[in-house]
């Protein structure tokens, strides 16, 4: 699934290269076989985007997901939260991209979105729709808060749901994501900061780091058939309902 590779880079901190990439994106979404219309949204997001001026751009990405917690992209944040199945989650899926032959840097989280999907690219279509499905209530979470702040990035994970084959009802997902208090604004973080838990070691490494994404190097095994190994993913309490209930 070379769509998958795509929306990873487009879905990563944008540089300056991503301006050489440019013909080579837009090759890969239009044969990526998603609908036209949808393709046609994801283009125009790519065009958009290579149009501003990438301090502008950087901006823009900041603003979305460095601010708050609620559009984090990092999937165990949106399952674990602070607790401790976060940890073994993650040696979990580093686990399970060792045994594919992926190596990552140890200041590099497994779970950062970009760096899952650039993986799901590289095993085959069958079992990166079954990825894909595993994660869908995330992908259904985050469209539809970027889309209550009328972000395109939303095209981004309406592509994902739409790959993964997914169809999710999302009118009741609407309702609570209206609900929400905003995270990203001063007040909140600066609350936010006031609550936060001094940590040190290995938990306190896992928080500072950032989501510096690397590609699988080319002894990766292609179309391998990894086995699905989340721990009741499907069925985790969102991380944010969780903090919440914690903190009444």
């Amino acid at each position: 699934m070379q769509a998958l590779s795509v929306i990873s880079r487009l879905l990563d901190y944008p540089d300056a290269n991503i301006q050489a990439e440019a013909s080579a994106l837009s090759r890969v979404i239009h044969e990526a076989g998603l609908p036209a219309a949808k393709a046609a949204k994801l283009q125009a997001f790519l065009d958009q985007h290579l149009a501003m001026d990438l301090m502008d751009w950087q901006s823009e990405y900041d603003g979305l997901f460095e601010r708050g917690r609620s559009l984090a992209l990092w999937l165990f944040e949106h399952v674990h939260g602070e607790s401790r199945d976060r940890g073994q989650a993650m040696v979990d899926l580093m686990k399970t991209y060792s045994d594919a032959g992926l190596q990552i840097s140890e200041h590099e989280l497994p779970d950062y979105i970009p760096l899952f999907l650039e993986f799901l690219s590289t095993q085959g279509e069958a079992n990166a729709k079954a990825w894909l499905q595993d994660v869908e209530h995330i992908l259904a979470l985050l469209y539809c808060r970027l889309e209550k702040r009328e972000s395109d990035y939303a095209v981004l994970f309406d592509a994902l749901l739409t790959l993964a084959g997914c169809a999710p009802e999302l009118s009741e997902l609407r309702e609570k994501v209206a609900q929400e208090k905003r995270d990203d604004t001063q007040q909140a973080i600066d609350k936010e900061w006031e609550e936060e838990e001094v940590t040190f070691g290995a938990e306190s490494l896992e928080k500072s780091c950032s989501g510096s994404t690397r590609k699988p190097s080319e002894s990766q095994r292609r179309d391998l058939d990894i086995p699905i190994s989340w721990v009741d993913f499907d069925t985790a309490k969102p991380a944010n309902e969780s903090n919440q209930a914690a903190r009444m």
